[in-house]
């Protein structure tokens, strides 16, 4: 099962559908297009504290826009995209498509981390592909609340040192790598699984004066033996625990009870890759991978990567001694 896509050049293992295909061909345009605009840093990206907020309070950086409007523009012209929600975009993004019964659905953050753009630390690009439901031709919010499992292919792209493309199928989690010179994407990782020991943890300990006991607990137990690792974009954190081995954590805390993360377009889509990499990801209490949405933009308390962490982590939330 693969399918060749334009700018990738090898067969992409577990996709054999065109309609998909024209999905991640979208997908991996954009993210060559977003991939020079990252490159060029402070040239274009210039944060202005008094600048637009999007609706979750966050200032809109140039590049948020940028990568919008790159992917908005290459779904819109798929012609098999019929529907987006994106952080950036209030409400759900429609498009017209030859076939409703042969789209797809994606849930996106567009630009991960652009608030460490201007000090050139890595950043990404988060996305989810559902496919549309057969013979449904209404087009509402209930195409995309649906959980991690039903996605059909997930991944990121990561800009730093070098451009990567993370995707995850059913059969096996890949990465690409930018050849630069030939503009195209080479296959770099062939079958990715979380490494069995767990060396790292990432968690922002500035907030430890927020967190509840048990939230103090998990990390102190968590911690020893391990290094801390904390770079600031969920992106970068979690590729480094994805390939090198590590758990990942942003629970809630006074301020954020729900946490900041966003569950469909970028907690679903990281524990649908770690799920298929061997990991797993949780609320603390819930699989995230099997986690229903109630709304486009809600948040949740996340703590992800090494299954056998993520097990000790529960079992410290879940006791009530």
């Amino acid at each position: 099962m693969s399918l060749t896509i334009k700018g990738i050049n090898s067969p992409v293992q577990g996709v054999d559908d065109s309609s998909l295909g024209a999905v991640l061909e979208a997908i991996v345009s954009a993210a060559k297009l977003i991939s020079g605009n990252v490159q060029s840093g402070m040239l274009i990206e210039r944060p202005d504290p008094d600048g637009v907020r999007n609706i979750h309070g966050e200032l809109v950086h140039t590049l948020d826009t940028l990568g919008t409007n790159t992917f908005v523009n290459v779904f819109k012209d798929s012609q098999v995209v019929a529907g987006l929600v994106c952080e950036e975009l209030d409400v759900e993004t429609f498009f017209d498509v030859k076939d409703i019964s042969e789209s797809y659905f994606c849930v996106l953050d567009p630009i991960d981390g652009t608030s460490n753009a201007d000090i050139a630390i890595t950043i990404g690009s988060i996305f989810g592909i559902f496919k549309g439901t057969n013979g449904n031709s209404v087009l509402d919010a209930r195409q995309f609340l649906r959980p991690a499992k039903d996605f059909v292919a997930a991944g990121y792209v990561l800009y730093g040192s070098s451009t990567l493309l993370i995707l995850a199928t059913p059969l096996r989690v890949q990465e690409f790598t930018l050849d630069t010179d030939k503009m195209e994407f080479v296959c770099t990782r062939s079958d990715i699984s979380i490494p069995a020991e767990c060396p790292y943890y990432s968690v922002n300990q500035g907030y430890d004066d927020l967190w509840d006991d048990k939230i103090k607990t998990v990390v102190n137990s968590i911690k020893r033996g391990r290094s801390l690792r904390y770079v600031g974009s969920l992106v970068s954190d979690f590729h480094r625990d994805l390939i090198r081995g590590g758990v990942y954590l942003y629970p809630g805390d006074t301020n954020n009870p729900e946490g900041k993360i966003r569950l469909l377009y970028e907690a679903a889509v990281m524990s649908y890759i770690a799920h298929y990499a061997g990991g797993e990801a949780t609320n603390g209490y819930t699989s995230i991978f099997n986690l229903q949405p109630k709304s486009i933009h809600q948040r949740t308390p996340i703590f992800i990567g090494n299954s056998n962490v993520i097990e000790q982590i529960e079992s410290i939330l879940r006791d009530t001694t």
